[in-house]
């Protein structure tokens, strides 16, 4: 049990540590470039990002460990968390090219890969761990939201 519990802490600091690194690339940009482009009407304030994308970090944290947690000897446990780390790069990437390389239409790219990543994590993570699959779905509805809102910027601008 204590061994569980080590994985999903484990899990959960590497979520939220690539969240902060991810932050720093983004916060030049939300104080001067963000704010001229113009946005759709849907666009949340700029104060809700952060305390979301931490749920959602320790959220993805937890499935994940959860999935650990079921023996990486395994070979589902392997793809799937495969799949994990993979997505959990194209999250990291966005936020790159966004925000750093302030390219929209290159993320929207990105993006649109996270999405197609984050649905292979999921079904993998299915197959190990309904509880941990279910943990990803609010990962999954923002992330859909983030791409229609990604788009609409790019459309807008």
């Amino acid at each position: 049990m204590k061994r569980k519990i080590l994985k999903i802490v484990i899990t959960v600091l590497v979520c939220l540590i690539i969240g902060f690194l991810s932050s720093f690339i983004t916060q030049s940009s939300v104080n001067d470039w963000y704010p001229t482009l113009n946005k759709p009407n849907f666009n949340p304030p700029n104060w809700l990002f952060a305390p979301v994308w931490s749920v959602l970090y320790l959220m993805m944290g937890v499935a994940a460990g959860v999935v650990w947690g079921k023996g990486f000897h395994h070979i589902w446990v392997k793809t799937a968390l495969y799949h994990f780390g993979f997505q959990l790069l194209l999250n990291a990437l966005w936020s790159m090219i966004f925000f750093g390389l302030k390219n929209i239409l290159a993320a929207l790219f990105v993006i649109i890969a996270l999405l197609i990543a984050i649905i292979f994590t999921i079904k993998w993570f299915n197959v190990v761990s309904k509880k941990a699959a279910l943990l990803m779905v609010p990962y999954l509805l923002w992330v859909c939201f983030a791409t229609l809102l990604n788009y609409k910027i790019w459309e807008l601008n």
